[in-house]
């Protein structure tokens, strides 16, 4: 077995650039990875006003369809047409943190058809021997985010607790397709019960969350909001055997919830047989589970690279299947809860250990396969079940007294700025980070609950001079750590960005009726003062605000085709233009 190292470093920070970060390639290459079609993930500055986040969605035609709790993403309604456009407008935007497409994740089941009559992966992963420490507890629940699962089936139906279903949007979560059925089998089927099949988790039970629809795809934002539901109803292990190849701070800011409130989320890596990261598998904070076979080797299909955390056996699984059933399956899909089962174990056999100590004692408790340590194809080893339980017994839980440690990396020290200001935190902690706290001359300016950290201040609020920032960061054991502070000299800013503005209605060649309204919207980092309508430019009405309505009576036009540009200004002078081109 491994060494056990307890003092594993737990970075919560990422490297970027201090805008806005604009996710994923132009929207016609990302295209080809599937996302949600007039759809965008946003999140806004801490800091920013609920007031200037509106007008901003409202100048593009947007709207918000809902916020995933705890981590404050805004999932909102564009214009299919206009998803590039609304995504860059947004991006330039100071109020918000990150704009990304609503990415698609696809199941990781391998069909497979042979007929194993006995699971062979139990007493390869040593499972048998570790029953005689601990078969589980009712009190350690495993959240299947997933498609589902059959409430009948004879092997599962006793040991379902309340879920949610977000694809109809109620608490119905019955199997849509069988894929969680088996993935829920592998983790925790009802076991010494004279029938089907053993689950690796006899006693823990287990909480459906439908995010899979029945073509096998997953949007990202439901698969967030899946984590944080189970994270927010004491969940410890969630298991997504879900993948797809775009980044996502949607997921990451999941996965990091989790994390900090002391849960693990175990991902399956994805059947690819690639070292190409697949998510959420790939993202810091995630548990990546690679796939095993009879053999010990790395499974055909398993993806690999420097990502990977664990390998659990995953080809040829006898499980659970949809309509009562059971049959063998295959896919790091299984390979996932196999190993999220193999972490209920521990913490039912040890409620008192952290996540930190979870994890390292299933890294340490593995078999060594392939190269000596770390490796590419098999993470820290492939679990075993007594390996890990043995050290679960001896192990006394941490009482955590080290405070984080916070830096503040953005702006830098005895730089000149003005306007709105993003700050930036960068945190370690071994625990996990429930906040971060930002300072101005010691006052509290506000605090950003998510990585990355950051905070929108707005630095006209103070005289011009020289300030001092910081900030300070409270793990989840209430420690505090205090960042160095900084200067930086404000300057009476000159405003030199102009308003951004957006037509709304008609929509681009849209063929008019005999009367329209004409409505646009504008926002700006100081104001809105003044729209104007111009029709094939001639001006035609003028508001002294950030919208526009205008009734225009098209049946008196001679013209058939129209171009019709909104103008927008600040009270700096400063201007933009929105012009679309309508026929009669």
């Amino acid at each position: 077995m491994k060494r056990l190292s307890w003092r594993t470093k737990i970075v919560a920070a990422f490297a970027l650039c201090f805008g806005v970060m604009l996710v994923g390639g132009p929207i016609d290459a990302a295209q080809g990875k599937g996302f949600v079609s007039g759809e965008l993930l946003v999140r806004q500055k801490a800091g920013a006003s609920a007031a200037s986040v509106r007008a901003a969605l409202q100048a593009q035609g947007a709207g918000e369809i809902e916020e995933i709790p705890g981590i404050k993403v805004k999932r909102i309604r564009v214009p299919e047409h206009a998803l590039e456009k609304v995504r860059t407008a947004l991006a330039r935007n100071p109020n918000f943190e990150f704009v990304e497409p609503n990415f698609i994740g696809q199941g990781t089941l391998v069909p497979n058809d042979t007929s194993y009559s006995s699971q062979w992966h139990l007493p390869r992963i040593n499972a048998p021997n570790g029953w005689q420490l601990t078969t589980g507890s009712s009190d350690i629940p495993i959240a299947i985010v997933d498609s589902g699962v059959d409430p009948n089936h004879p092997d599962l139906g006793a040991k379902l607790l309340p879920g949610y279903n977000w694809l109809d949007f109620n608490t119905d979560t019955n199997d849509v397709q069988g894929h969680g059925t088996a993935v829920a089998g592998a983790a925790a089927a009802i076991t010494n019960n004279s029938r089907g099949i053993a689950g690796v988790a006899w006693e823990n039970t287990i909480m459906p969350l439908v995010v899979l629809n029945s073509s096998n795809s997953a949007s990202y934002s439901n698969i967030a909001s899946a984590i944080v539901y189970a994270v927010d109803r004491g969940v410890k292990v969630i298991n997504v055997s879900i993948a797809g190849t775009s980044f996502s701070y949607t997921l990451q800011n999941a996965v990091d919830y989790a994390w900090n409130r002391g849960a693990l989320v175990f991902c399956a890596a994805a059947n690819n047989n690639t070292d190409d990261p697949f998510y959420p598998a790939a993202l810091p904070n995630a548990i990546a589970v690679a796939a095993t076979d009879q053999n010990d080797n790395k499974a055909s299909y398993s993806n690999y690279g420097d990502w990977i955390t664990i390998a659990a056996p995953g080809s040829s699984i006898y499980t659970t299947l949809r309509g009562g059933g059971y049959g063998a399956r295959s896919g790091t899909s299984l390979a996932s809860p196999i190993a999220a089962g193999l972490g209920a174990l521990i913490w039912s056999l040890n409620p008192d250990l952290s996540h930190v100590e979870v994890l390292e004692i299933l890294k340490a408790g593995a078999d060594d396969l392939g190269a000596v340590g770390f490796d590419p194809m098999f993470g820290h080893g492939r679990i075993n079940v007594l390996g890990s339980l043995s050290l679960a017994e001896k192990i006394v839980a941490e009482t955590d007294v080290t405070p984080p440690v916070v830096a503040l990396t953005s702006p830098a020290d005895g730089s000149a700025v003005a306007g709105l200001v993003t700050l930036v935190a960068e945190v370690e902690d071994d625990q996990g980070v429930d906040r971060v706290e930002f300072f101005v001359n010691g006052n509290r300016l506000g605090q950003d609950t998510g990585t990355p950290y950051m905070f929108s201040w707005d630095a006209d609020q103070v005289p011009a001079g020289w300030h001092r920032l910081n900030a300070q960061a409270v793990d989840t054991s209430g420690n505090v750590g205090v960042s160095q502070e900084i200067m930086v000299y404000v300057e009476q800013a000159s405003d030199l960005v102009p308003p951004q503005v957006a037509i709304s209605n008609p929509l681009p060649g849209a063929k008019l009726n005999k009367q329209e309204w004409v409505r646009a919207a504008a926002s700006d980092n100081v104001g809105v003062v003044r729209m104007e309508l111009y029709i094939n430019g001639s001006l035609m009405t003028v508001n002294n605000s950030d919208t526009l309505a205008w009734r225009w009576m098209t049946h008196k036009e001679r013209s058939s085709v129209f171009e019709v540009s909104v103008k927008a200004y600040d009270a700096a002078g400063n201007a933009s233009e929105d012009t679309i081109t309508v026929y009669k």
